[in-house]
């Protein structure tokens, strides 16, 4: 349900102008050397003066979210979509707090002072409900980086990982995430704008845009090299060493991860990084992060804190799901430490939690376990995550291990799924991957579900969208312009597509060894010039020739 029209310029503007305020703000306090050693985390009562009425689609969503929501039914905009009341951020300001983000969603403002205030002030806004301080000074209480990874070497196949998913077969079918947006939340991403394996994703322009959420700045290229490995495992690609199983997608590169310190501030990092993605109309967010420890012991979670419902950040994960989009999180690397279970947001219960296997599909001894405290199953699925194939050097691949690669593994096949069933709901996809995993019977605490049959799930989904043709094939639209679309009856298993011209000259032809799906997009035309052609179809099951006009073209 649209509540009102939307205005793609005022988006636009008003993204621009968002972006331009965090830019700004860093630019003329943060840059001042001033260090903000205590945040605040402040609910909010209500919205004040703003109304849903106030506001269109556009005022707040691109034209991408808003077909996302549409697509499921989403209601657009909803009272979560309306931002914080600037009437109270300003008060909160008179009184000598430096804010720092808000949060449409959950209705909270973050707030930040050099020295520890008194929140008893706070606390007396008629419209303040609660103030929880979310960092101070406690000096780093964790011996070890939560985000390193160390490099092995593995005998197997590089593309194993992708093997494992049947994703090489995948591949092979022409999908490889083409037309789906993933933002990547990660604690930064040194040398990510360098390494060779991501060339062909620079020249295409498949890195949209960049955003710090803590330090507020558009650089992420720099603070940790982590989230340039699980970018690598999406979107890498270097012949016989490295394949992404995304490397089609397109990516915004969200830093959320203070990687110097561990504070439940970062959940709030994380939040509004998640409603930024939603703003742009992201389909995918893949996070290899996660919370249940922190520098101050007093702030930790315990595991009853883990039921899908009471954490912050897997809130936000929860409501961004509500929003059409397919949360994908690690389920942590604790199982050989004394935490052992997963962690947030991992609990979410419309957050897919992926859990890691070694190459031969046994369990790895870190894949946190679950079930999360109100007995889901959790992890859902697992992927391998035990010397996987990760570039962080400018011309070097590595083999590192941790739920933090068989993250993006899972993420990057989820958008293999979308381009293959447009139109598919996340909870589908989650569903469906469920029941394509090889323990679906008997899922466990260890392996959720199992190891997903990524064929199967799109088979599967392609029956319930995808109407079957009467005839062996059909193809449109005709006269087609720029794409065309050809629907199988069955699925061809292997394929040829040949264009000829109406003298009988091959113009284009493309082979798939492998063809899983029941569809076939291709929308490289632009150079053909506008006429009749014969399109041959060539499977093991028979031929097909559809003749078809070409227009609309400047040739």
């Amino acid at each position: 349900m649209v509540t009102g029209s939307y205005n793609p310029t005022r988006f636009k503007i008003g993204i621009i102008a968002f972006i331009l305020l965090l830019i700004n703000s860093f630019n003329s306090i943060d840059c001042q050397e001033k260090t903000y050693n205590f945040f605040y985390r402040i609910y909010l009562k209500d919205k004040g003066t703003n109304d849903i009425t106030d506001f269109s689609p556009g005022d707040l969503l691109s034209e991408k979210a808003v077909k996302r929501r549409e697509n499921a039914d989403i209601p657009v905009p909803d009272i979560r979509d309306i931002p914080v009341f600037s009437g109270y951020i300003n008060q909160i300001k008179a009184l000598g707090f430096k804010l720092h983000c808000t949060s449409r969603w959950m209705n909270t403002a973050l707030f930040k002072t050099e020295v520890m205030a008194d929140i008893g002030v706070l606390l007396n806004l008629p419209f303040v409900s609660k103030v929880k301080i979310v960092k101070n000074t406690s000096g780093k209480s964790q011996s070890y980086d939560k985000l390193s990874f160390k490099t092995g070497q593995e005998d197997l196949p590089y593309d194993q990982p992708l093997i494992m998913l049947n994703g090489r077969t995948i591949h092979n079918s022409g999908l490889n995430g083409k037309g789906i947006l993933i933002a990547v939340l990660d604690g930064g991403f040194s040398n990510a704008d360098n390494i060779s394996s991501l060339d062909g994703i620079r020249r295409r322009d498949g890195i949209k845009g960049t955003f710090d959420f803590v330090k507020k700045d558009e650089f992420v290229y720099g603070f940790h090299n982590h989230g340039t490995a699980v970018l690598s495992v999406l979107a890498g690609i270097i012949p016989e060493s490295i394949e992404g199983t995304a490397p089609g997608a397109d990516y915004w590169l969200l830093r959320s991860e203070d990687t110097e310190t561990e504070f439940p501030v970062e959940e709030d990092f994380w939040t509004a990084a998640a409603e930024f993605a939603d703003s742009l109309g992201a389909d995918i967010i893949t996070s290899s992060l996660g919370y249940y420890t922190f520098d101050d012991p007093s702030m930790n979670y315990k595991f009853s804190d883990l039921d899908g419902n009471k954490t912050f950040i897997t809130q936000a994960a929860d409501i961004a799901a509500s929003k059409g989009i397919l949360v994908v999180n690690s389920a942590g690397n604790e199982r050989n430490k004394t935490w052992i279970r997963i962690i947030a947001p991992a609990d979410g219960d419309s957050v897919l939690a992926v859990g890691a296997v070694d190459g031969y599909k046994s369990i790895s001894a870190f894949s946190s376990a679950g079930p999360s405290y109100d007995r889901q199953i959790k992890p859902d699925v697992v992927s391998q995550g035990v010397n996987v194939p990760v570039q962080v050097q400018a011309s070097t691949v590595d083999r590192s291990s941790g739920t933090s690669f068989s993250c993006p593994i899972i993420s990057g096949m989820c958008a293999c799924i979308m381009q293959a069933v447009p139109g598919v709901l996340n909870s589908e996809i989650i569903s469906e991957l469920h029941s394509a995993s090889d323990r679906f019977l008997k899922p466990d605490s260890l392996y959720g579900y199992g190891i997903p049959d990524i064929a199967v799930a799109i088979n599967r989904l392609q029956d319930k969208y995808i109407k079957k043709p009467g005839d062996g094939s059909v193809i449109s639209p005709n006269p087609f312009s720029d794409e065309l679309k050809i629907t199988f009856r069955e699925i061809p298993g292997q394929l040829r597509f040949e264009v000829y011209d109406i003298n009988g000259k091959l113009v284009m032809k493309k082979d798939f060894r492998d063809y899983i799906s029941r569809t076939l997009i291709l929308d490289d035309f632009q150079y053909l010039r506008n006429g009749i052609y014969f399109v041959r179809l060539i499977t093991p099951d028979g031929t097909f020739i559809h003749k078809v006009i070409k227009v609309n073209n400047l040739l």
